[in-house]
């Protein structure tokens, strides 16, 4: 059977406006139901697991043998072309706390290629998509912009996090410090998909970040190149190829035309090390 592309964004883009207004449910309200994952900087709500739900069993009704992979409740093996990749509300910490930097987002894979990106941010009501016809914010075609040079530009970079001082700590430190000095501005989202769509609006210049998830970037990352935005892996200290690049941990992402070797060489550097 074929799968229709426009239908299948369009019911994502729907599924993820659902889940945002699950999520909104409990925006700002104190009883979260709060719980740790690895440690106290990681943590779940009750929201998010309840939006995931909602997704999973959507899905599972409109396109039955799915494979689903999702931040909250791992992966559901699916004989069909379809793997969804899930992180109901990325940015948690920031959610819990009431800041208004977390979203939905879901990208779809056809046959192992993403076809379909959805990030949605409730709060701020910006549902930012891509399909076969290009990158969107709202009904609005999208396309990246911005300065191209280290001191013009702001980059969003919430390296170094504390897993990444687990190696080489004082390295880590100093290469942040290069980037402050360099850079114009840098600002901490602490959202890696709104992050890379702010990349893919011209609201931000570039990001980097390390040791991500599929459920972190298949959706932000096709946003960005759909945009016309650039999207860099990196692994041992070497650029990957762009097939299935959602599935590698280390990325950088940029404007059209950005020279931020600073970036390239801090992903080098810190690509070469032993993953959790």
């Amino acid at each position: 059977m074929t799968t229709n592309i426009r239908e299948l964004s369009e019911f994502t883009r729907r599924v993820a406006q659902e889940a945002g207004s699950i999520a909104m449910a409990g925006f700002r309200n104190r009883d979260l139901g709060i719980d740790l994952k690895k440690d106290f900087h990681d943590m779940v709500t009750q929201y998010d697991r309840s939006c995931e739900d909602h997704i999973r069993a959507t899905i599972a009704e409109a396109y039955p043998g799915s494979r689903i992979i999702g931040e909250e409740s791992g992966e559901d093996p699916g004989e069909g072309p379809l793997t969804w990749h899930i992180d109901p509300i990325d940015g948690t910490s920031n959610f819990a706390r009431g800041m208004a930097l977390w979203a939905v987002s879901i990208g779809v894979a056809l046959d192992g290629e993403i076809v379909v990106g959805v990030v949605y941010d409730p709060a701020n009501d910006h549902l930012f998509w891509a399909d076969d016809r290009g990158a969107f914010l709202g009904e609005e075609p999208m396309h990246s912009w911005g300065f191209t040079e280290p001191s013009t530009a702001t980059v969003a970079c919430s390296f170094p996090l504390p897993r990444d001082l687990v190696h080489e700590p004082d390295i880590a430190l100093a290469q942040f410090a290069e980037v402050t000095n360099q850079f114009a501005h840098v600002r901490a989202l602490g959202s890696s998909c709104i992050a890379l769509c702010w990349v893919a609006a011209g609201w931000l210049d570039a990001t980097i970040s390390f040791e991500a998830s599929s459920w972190d970037v298949a959706a932000s990352a096709f946003i960005v190149r759909q945009a016309g935005g650039s999207y860099l892996t990196y692994l041992d200290g070497t650029e990957l190829p762009a097939t299935r690049d959602y599935e590698n941990p280390h990325y950088f992402a940029a404007v059209p035309g950005a020279d931020f070797e600073i970036l390239e060489r801090i992903m080098r550097h810190q690509s070469k090390r032993p993953l959790p």
